[in-house]
């Protein structure tokens, strides 16, 4: 019987995890974005050996174990975080990057038989289905703000947003498959390594590493590394190891509804009736697809 916490998790991962969306807004001034993603492996991964080491968490035997975890960072992490980053820095309409991020579940469910030998039932079917649909309902009012111009210019920038998301998806299952067991603590200080190694490279060859530190900043960047790096990856990495990969990501649909409603109190962006409802619809179709 799972308990009150048990059930939390998958909540609270969406709440932390939506926020994702509001960082970005507000480190864009303030810092070019593979650069303050390679600050945040860089100090996510100082935390966490500290706690680490103050907890005398059992870290990874053999080279194998090192390798998964260090592979599964770069899937997750540099990959996935980095080719979105730099997209919207790019050009691309945060609706199409929201879009084009919302697809995971679709193709997660679509893989989940042959990389992970799951079976998915009808009643999951639909629940992806509907879940999508709302998901196109609650983004439709930015989506038919986008030009086709827009979408020319952006066409490069869109297909390596499209690449973060196939690059999490593997990562998903690499993580399911390889990453079974150990301590999530130092599992992911490996990940962060990982992530920190191909990341900061890449940010030294196209940007010129720039972070104005100012308050705000500081705030995000804190906020990032504490409730995103280490709260709300903790949360997925445990909900991947406990349960079927294809279920675990639906709770991806919940994301962009749930940064509208943070965008609405906090930059004044704007709700419709019919994005509310949108938004019921795609809770509707997580629910049919979680369900047992």
């Amino acid at each position: 019987m799972t308990s009150p916490l048990d059930r939390a998790i998958p909540l609270i991962f969406v709440l932390l995890w939506s926020t994702g969306w509001i960082v970005a807004r507000y480190s864009a001034d303030y810092a070019d974005p593979l650069t303050f993603l390679s600050a945040r492996y860089a100090l996510a991964g100082l935390v966490l050996v500290a706690f680490a080491v103050f907890a005398k968490a059992q870290w990874p035997q053999g080279r194998a174990e090192y390798g998964h975890a260090l592979v599964s960072g770069v899937l997750i992490h540099a990959i996935y975080l980095g080719c979105v980053w730099w997209a919207i820095r790019q050009g691309v309409p945060t609706a199409i990057s929201a879009l084009i991020a919302a697809t995971q579940p679709l193709l997660t469910t679509l893989l989940a038989p042959a990389l992970a030998g799951e079976r998915i039932q009808p009643m999951r079917w639909l629940g992806v289905l509907v879940g999508m649909a709302g998901l196109v309902i609650v983004l439709a009012p930015r989506l038919f703000g986008v030009s086709v111009a827009d979408l020319q210019h952006a066409a490069w920038p869109i297909g390596i947003n499209f690449l973060g998301m196939v690059s999490v998806t593997f990562g998903t299952f690499y993580q399911k498959r390889f990453i079974r067991s150990g301590d999530l603590r130092t599992v992911t200080v490996l990940q962060y390594a990982g992530a920190l190694a191909l990341t900061l490279p890449v940010a030294f060859l196209l940007e010129p590493m720039h972070i104005e530190w100012n308050a705000t900043m500081i705030a995000v960047m804190a906020w990032s590394v504490l409730a995103l790096s280490i709260g709300a990856i903790a949360l997925l990495l445990l909900l991947i190891r406990r349960g079927e990969v294809s279920k675990s990501a639906q709770l991806i649909y919940l994301i962009p509804p749930t940064a509208s409603i943070q965008a609405y109190f906090l930059f004044g962006e704007q709700l419709s009736l019919v994005q509310i409802a949108g938004m019921a619809l795609t809770a509707l179709g997580v629910a049919l697809a979680s369900r047992k």
